[in-house]
């Protein structure tokens, strides 16, 4: 072998490396953190309702890997004392995202995941603190606007007080907020009145198994709505310009509906004692 087929030989062996290596790309991780309304639903096929980090992963290439770890009827008092915090601080690595949204049942004083304003912003303080201890990037979300309309057609604000609080709590700790209750109260009132309808259960009996009877929900998305809420979040990640995001965001025409894979473990979660 001669020096020149030597060389091509080494140059098309680092080439090679080159490709492998590319191929190897660590994927950009995201965990979902909240309540209902973003939290999976299933079986998919007996009820239509969905939570907008369910379908989160539609929006992006394979190269973003989505957890969602958000639960039906938790607030941040609950998620931490299930031991649900705990488990996804495990699971958390240096680089990562955590989308953190809760509010809905926080502020519900008729329920035992009731959290006091004060608690409320002590638990949000103490999650961004805990994200960023492991080298991750915490980004808040307010919650997310209930259909209720007045007798004019004007979206009423049924979340006054914490949504408040997490801004605050993002503006003194210099964390990324995503205003999710600003920007689906636009949306709302943009849809209006009836075709804000098409977003939530709004769905008749006998046509679903969990729903026989059909349901009036204004607070829980189907496909449609968890979509659109879903690309609020999307609206925020290019206005706030966080790039690792960003750049895996995939064009309009190629979203298709796509849901998060379960979390393996996730149901077996047991408190601390």
């Amino acid at each position: 072998m001669n020096a020149i087929q030597k060389i091509s030989c080494i140059l098309f062996s680092v080439i090679i490396i080159l490709v492998l290596s590319s191929g190897k790309t660590k994927q950009v991780k995201v965990f979902m953190i909240g309540d209902s309304t973003m939290a999976d639903k299933s079986p998919v096929d007996e009820t239509p309702e969905r939570g907008w980090g369910m379908v989160f992963p539609s929006f992006f290439s394979d190269r973003v890997l989505i957890e969602n770890h958000a639960r039906n009827g938790r607030s941040t008092k609950s998620f931490i004392a299930e031991g649900r915090w705990d488990f996804v601080m495990s699971r958390m690595g240096e680089g990562d995202y955590v989308f953190i949204q809760f509010g809905h049942n926080d502020e519900a004083v008729t329920k035992k995941t009731y959290t006091s304003e004060d608690e409320f912003e002590a638990n949000f303080r103490k999650m961004v603190r805990d994200v960023r201890s492991k080298g991750a990037n915490p980004i808040l979300c307010t919650s997310l606007a209930r259909r209720k309309f007045d007798s004019i057609g004007n979206l009423v604000d049924t979340h006054p007080v914490y949504p408040a609080i997490i801004r605050k709590v993002a503006a003194e700790m210099n964390v990324p907020l995503i205003d999710m209750k600003t920007k689906s109260e636009k949306l709302l009132q943009r849809y209006g009145v009836e075709e804000s309808k098409q977003l939530f259960m709004h769905i008749p009996p006998e046509v679903w198994k969990k729903h026989p009877e059909g349901k009036t929900d204004n607070t829980h998305f189907v496909d449609a709505g968890a979509l659109e809420m879903a690309k609020l979040a999307v609206e925020g990640i290019k206005e706030l310009k966080i790039k690792p995001l960003e750049k895996y965001l995939l064009k309009p025409d190629r979203v298709k509906l796509k849901y998060t894979i379960p979390v393996e473990g996730l149901e077996n979660i047991k408190p601390k004692q």
